[in-house]
């Protein structure tokens, strides 16, 4: 498998190492990769002028894919890339990758639901909202169009 690079992602963004993320290995703990895509996500969904959500919804997370493909070492930064993979009636399908100076460190596969917040079901995801997700939905370099 060829590892993706940063330029293969619309949404890119960045969050700083914690000394307090180090284990005993002395490299960032596995559990805290999963904070760093939470950090891509976030900056997709939320933005404070424009929320993705539907008023009154939410997104939630339904599945989170990981997989660790090399190591991150503090001190430093990491960069999340996002893009979307295909957006159904309620739900989109996420792709991510975490990079430490240029190299892939994890790829991701996640699933986000826009839910009802005061019935807590799945809701239609907008017009709106599809199109600014469509926006971030790329075809890797090297792959074919479907």
């Amino acid at each position: 498998m060829t590892l993706p690079s940063l330029h293969d992602f619309p949404l890119q963004s960045t969050d700083k190492l914690r000394y307090g993320d180090t284990d005993r290995q002395g490299h960032i703990n596995n559990a805290v990769f999963a904070t760093y895509l939470e950090t891509g996500r976030v900056e997709m969904l939320l933005t404070p002028d424009n929320p993705l959500a539907a008023p009154g919804c939410e997104f939630v997370i339904a599945q989170l894919v990981l997989d660790f493909r090399n190591e991150i070492l503090w001190p430093g930064t990491v960069q999340i890339g996002t893009r979307v993979a295909s957006i159904g009636r309620s739900s989109v399908k996420l792709e991510q990758a975490i990079f430490q100076n240029g190299r892939c460190a994890a790829t991701s596969q996640s699933v986000i639901v826009q839910i009802d917040v005061a019935t807590r079901q799945s809701t239609p995801i907008t017009d709106a909202a599809r199109q600014r997700l469509a926006a971030l939905a790329i075809t890797p370099a090297g792959a074919e169009a479907e």
